[in-house]
């Protein structure tokens, strides 16, 4: 029992500082006069809500080179959706809400800026009664779902 000293205390094993210590400005300065390695990195972009750089150059690329151009809905479509919501009398607003989509994309639509989306086109012709995409564009849209031959 002459192992069992009152004055005595023996660790084991100290628990090592969290990430957060470890980081702080205090325990850099600990290391540092206990003549201990630093490696110190610079996150570039770190806890910022900025795009990749990759994107930016895409979209530049975009604007710039016709490889790369996406299709719009031309203006004749675009005038005849406008017709087609005049002679309802509905607003932007009102075959936004009517189709549930935002009244910016009719806008887009109308000036000629939106890429063009078969299920916007679709419900858009629906709501107006009009063909928008095909042979026939501006003609009455045919009632009655389609029959398999």
């Amino acid at each position: 029992m002459a192992e069992a000293d009152w004055d005595t205390v023996t660790y084991l094993r100290k628990k090592a500082p969290t990430a957060s210590q470890a980081k702080s400005k205090q325990a850099i300065n600990a290391a540092q006069r206990r003549g201990e390695d630093i490696d110190t990195t610079k996150k570039f972009s770190a806890a910022s809500n900025k795009q990749h750089s990759a994107a930016k150059d895409t979209a530049k690329l975009d604007r710039e080179t016709e490889e790369l151009h996406h299709e719009r809905v031309s203006l004749d479509v675009g005038r005849l959706i406008m017709k087609g919501r005049q002679d309802k009398e509905m607003t932007q607003k009102e075959l936004a809400t009517k189709i549930n989509e935002k009244p910016q994309v009719i806008q887009d639509y109308e000036s000629g800026r939106a890429i063009p989306n078969n299920q916007v086109l679709g419900k858009i012709e629906r709501a107006l009664g009009i063909k928008l995409r095909g042979k026939e564009k501006g003609l009455p849209l045919q009632a009655g779902p389609k029959k398999k031959k």
